[in-house]
């Protein structure tokens, strides 16, 4: 059946709102990665509240209180409030997601799509508990780093939704589609890619090779690949600038280099052989967003090994890998086989015409 006016201007609406989620997740991942930089994450002992309060801790009474609380956190409201915006903004994400999925499942036989925001409402939940536990556990590596790729595949999730609901789909040119087995190898590579900048940044390995195109002076400097890449390390000790051996940091920081490396060769070579099979001006458009985010991506990396990893610099690696993620979710959206097919809208009172 046909879509309605009423469908149509709910889908807009709808799209709208996931849009404004997908920038509200993206300003989310940034401010994790600010707080993560400036060493904030755990400006406050406790969770969901900040010593005890709504909010860090002021005035001479409030922090007393707050000390005697927790006498082995003192106060810095210089590390609080990094945690608590953050901690906030991820709470207002998470209000929009639910309306998102609650809207969505009230007009699902309306054809709206509803499966994947109430798996995004659910997805939420969990990242929660993991951000309750990244403060819990005093930063233990597993839990942020898989926090970390949880706040990614929120947002990805997000703009796919955001994609289907709004954007306008063309048929792929024919000879485009045998590259799509290439593509979907693509994105592994780069999801594997932010899996190692996760484990990098939740063992504070970013600054163990201070120079390029070698490190520490060396090409093959002296590694401990069994201690870096240890999942099974001890829960208890506070992780807050980490717990690893110079040799372990070493060892994840130059494997996110030459992961770095795969995946600018792997996408180079891949957009070169896709781009002459490119005759549709969308899909044209999707292949140069590629291109540039990781051209972008690469080239923050390497200032961010070269200034010592200044905040700013840092914080838009993050927000880059983000966008290069999404940026090749659009690309495989674009290139789909086959039109997607009409939504089917149920009969309705509202799309049923008055009779006198």
């Amino acid at each position: 059946m046909t879509k309605t006016p009423e469908h149509t201007s709910w889908q807009r609406g709808m799209g709208r709102v996931a849009l404004v989620a997908t920038v509200l997740a993206a300003v989310v991942v940034m401010l994790g990665a600010w707080t993560r930089l400036v060493d904030a994450g755990l400006g406050c002992p406790d969770w969901p509240g900040c010593y005890g309060f709504l909010t860090v801790p002021q005035g001479a009474e409030q922090i007393a209180l707050a000390e005697a609380r927790f006498p082995h956190a003192p106060v810095d409201a210089s590390k609080g409030w990094p945690e608590m915006i953050h901690r906030y903004a991820a709470a207002i994400l998470g209000l929009v997601v639910f309306g998102l999925a609650g809207f969505a499942f009230c007009h699902r036989r309306h054809g709206l799509p509803w499966k994947l925001p109430l798996f995004l409402a659910g997805f939420i939940l969990l990242q929660g508990a993991f951000g309750m536990w990244t403060v819990t556990l005093k930063l233990w590596p597993q839990v942020v780093a898989l926090h970390l790729l949880g706040g990614f595949t929120t947002l990805s999730l997000l703009a796919l939704l955001s994609i289907r609901l709004l954007a306008r789909w063309e048929p792929p040119a024919p000879q485009l589609g045998r590259w799509r087995g290439w593509l979907f190898g693509g994105l592994l590579l780069v999801i594997g890619q932010i899996a190692l900048g996760a484990w990098t940044a939740a063992n504070y390995a970013a600054v163990a090779c201070p120079d390029l195109p070698t490190c520490q002076d060396q090409w093959w400097p002296a590694m401990d690949f069994r201690h870096g890449f240890d999942i099974t390390q001890q829960v208890g000790p506070n992780y807050l600038g980490g717990q690893l051996t110079a040799d372990g940091r070493v060892a994840i920081h130059l494997s996110h280099r030459l992961g770095a490396l795969v995946v600018l060769v792997y996408w180079s070579l891949l957009l070169l052989k896709v781009w002459p099979a490119c005759t549709r001006r969308r899909q044209c458009q999707a292949l140069g967003l590629v291109a540039v985010t990781l051209l972008a991506q690469i080239g923050l990396g390497l200032l961010n090994v070269a200034l010592h990893l200044p905040l700013a610099i840092a914080v838009a690696h993050n927000a880059m890998g983000a966008a290069l993620l999404i940026a090749i979710i659009h690309l495989l959206w674009r290139t789909r086989p086959a039109s997607p097919q009409p939504a089917t809208v149920a009969p309705s009172p509202f799309n049923q015409e008055a009779t006198v």
